[in-house]
């Protein structure tokens, strides 16, 4: 039997549209209520892989709403209820076409381009002599346009406000948004011996307010170090003991593939499958301090549908 839910296709009472992301798959419910399903689907390099990591969907789903509950009283977010662990249930929004990428060091794809010689990103001016993984002095955010396929592009404050992708008023809320949940995710991951690295979050608006959207805080958002030799390790130059989705990019690019045109992605073996669940099993475990209860795999769209149909339900009374 397959374990893991990598495609959907439901029909709930009242449903009015559905979007099949690269990881969830979100229902409209009367134009009002989104149903966000969190699938085992795993991309990369803005590529879905060919195989689905079982639990993924329940890590990614359980570890948001662990932070969008902590943070529900610094910035409003869509959440209503959970009633399934791979499901969020909430307010539908008018999404905003950026997305907040806040950086604390330099790692990543930002280190990429670093040491190709940028020293811009989306506007922001970075000092020279900076080292892979060192800590900005303060962190920096860099957004990116949100494209519905192919790759998201970099964008600086100034051209959204001028293009008026954002209104002047509506960013700056989202820029004070974005350091006050980056502030609260550092803290509480400083907490379990963390670094939160670097994240993203996703914004919308509802009666006229800015709503914070989507999942934050997991792995597919967010990159962490361990707290533990962070220092000793980027004295000497060394990679960091990281919980985040970099280490299956990683994998990618050691294996030949980084999304482009002509290349295959490698043999996803059950070894390395197991591996996968294990770090985001592993990333849960650290960042909540709770143990991970791995719920059947047996049957997942059934109870997916009954969890979600009684929660409806419940909403409209």
């Amino acid at each position: 039997m397959d374990k893991t839910l990598l495609t959907t296709d439901f029909h709930f009472p009242g449903q009015t549209a559905v979007y099949h992301g690269k990881v969830r798959d979100v229902y409209t419910i009367d134009d009002d209520i989104m149903v966000m399903i969190a699938t085992d689907r795993i991309s990369a390099f803005d590529v879905i892989l060919p195989k689905g990591i079982p639990y993924k969907g329940q890590v990614l789903n359980q570890i948001a709403e662990t932070f969008l509950d902590a943070t529900a009283n610094i910035v409003p977010n869509w959440k209503l209820s959970s009633p399934d662990p791979m499901v969020t249930v909430g307010y539908k929004c008018e999404g905003f076409r950026v997305e907040m990428i806040i950086r604390g060091y330099l790692t990543g794809s930002a280190w990429r381009e670093y040491q190709a010689g940028c020293r811009e990103l989306c506007g922001v001016k970075l000092p020279d002599g900076m080292r892979e993984n060192e800590r900005f002095p303060e962190p920096i955010i860099t957004p990116t346009t949100k494209a519905d396929e192919g790759h998201d592009e970099n964008i600086s404050r100034e051209e959204i406000i001028a293009q008026g992708i954002v209104s002047k008023e509506d960013y700056e809320v989202m820029e004070r948004y974005t350091r006050a949940l980056f502030a609260k995710g550092t803290e509480m991951a400083a907490a379990k011996g963390l670094i939160l690295v670097d994240t993203k979050y996703e914004f919308g608006k509802r009666d006229g307010k800015v709503i914070l959207i989507d999942e934050i805080h997991t792995p597919d958002s967010s990159r962490y170090f361990y707290a533990d030799g962070y220092q000793e390790r980027f004295e000497k130059g060394e990679s960091q003991r990281q919980l985040s989705k970099e280490f299956v990019r990683q994998w990618l690019i050691d294996n030949g593939f980084m999304g482009k045109e002509g290349q295959q992605v490698p043999e996803m073996t059950d070894e390395f499958i197991a591996s996968v669940t294990d770090r985001y099993v592993e990333l849960y475990e650290h960042i909540t301090g709770k143990s991970f209860v791995r719920t059947p795999e047996e049957h997942l769209t059934e109870r997916i549908e009954r969890n979600v149909v009684d929660c409806l339900n419940k909403i409209k009374g």
